[in-house]
């Protein structure tokens, strides 16, 4: 099923998602454990009258994916508090009247590296440079071909292995799609979808090894990860950012 945003079911449907990441925020500090991140997002969710939808999707027992450093995506919140020079991607799937909105967004803890710093800062320009590409009548590959450039012209890898993907009543619809490709290639972008873009951005190789849990997913050389990511909804005037903090 494609992702289409139908009638007028816009933006008020995905603020809670985004509120919630601005509840957390100036509350990631050295010491903070990620299961008390996990505690105050899933409370942050029900008080906006929305659900943590991920909670028990496929059998995955949290509100939030915490991933520390190394890790890509889908790391389980833990009593370990988070160290000073840390970096943590906290992700999550907010749903409300059947609508359902996807974001993540990487933080740093404390003094971090000049190289996490990088990361970060060139992440979150993949993000940015990849919405800007979502324009009716573009392509997939406009979008994904943007992100690929930027992030390799700075010597950082595009993971392949995880997706990004259409999103509505259901987490993953169509299309799905890699952060990769050529410009002028892909699915046609048009007037009323809705889709994630996510890019996961490593310091090193993009190949990721699976924790024994089924769900973390790690840099296969251990070093850093950071992603950010929107819901966004295409529009004739252009991408809507329906998670926009």
């Amino acid at each position: 099923m494609l992702a289409v945003l139908v009638g007028c079911c816009g933006v008020h449907y995905y603020a809670g998602n985004s509120e919630c990441h601005r509840t957390i925020a100036p509350l990631i500090k050295p010491g903070i454990t990620t299961n008390e991140i996990e505690r105050i997002f899933e409370d942050s969710i029900l008080k906006h009258g929305a659900k943590p939808y991920q909670k028990g999707y496929k059998g995955y027992p949290y509100a939030t994916c915490a991933s520390v450093n190394d890790v890509i995506a889908h790391g389980f919140p833990s009593n370990k508090p988070l160290e000073e020079g840390d970096i943590v991607t906290i992700d999550t799937v907010a749903e409300l009247d059947g609508w359902l909105g996807d974001s993540a967004w990487s933080y740093a803890v404390g003094q971090i590296s000049p190289t996490a710093e990088k990361l970060m800062r060139v992440t979150k320009e993949c993000l940015d440079l990849g919405i800007k590409q979502a324009q009716p009548g573009n392509r997939l590959g406009d979008v994904t071909s943007a992100i690929q450039r930027h992030a390799e012209s700075h010597g950082f890898g595009v993971v392949r292995d995880l997706l990004a993907h259409g999103i509505g009543r259901d987490l993953h619809e169509e299309p799905t799609y890699m952060h990769v490709g050529n410009p002028g290639k892909g699915l046609r972008i048009k007037e009323g979808m809705v889709f994630t873009i996510e890019p996961m951005i490593t310091e090193g190789t993009y190949f990721m090894t699976l924790d024994s849990d089924g769900w973390t997913a790690r840099t296969m050389d251990n070093k850093l990860a950071a992603q950010y990511e929107h819901t966004i909804a295409i529009t004739a005037e252009g991408p809507q950012i329906l998670t926009a903090q």
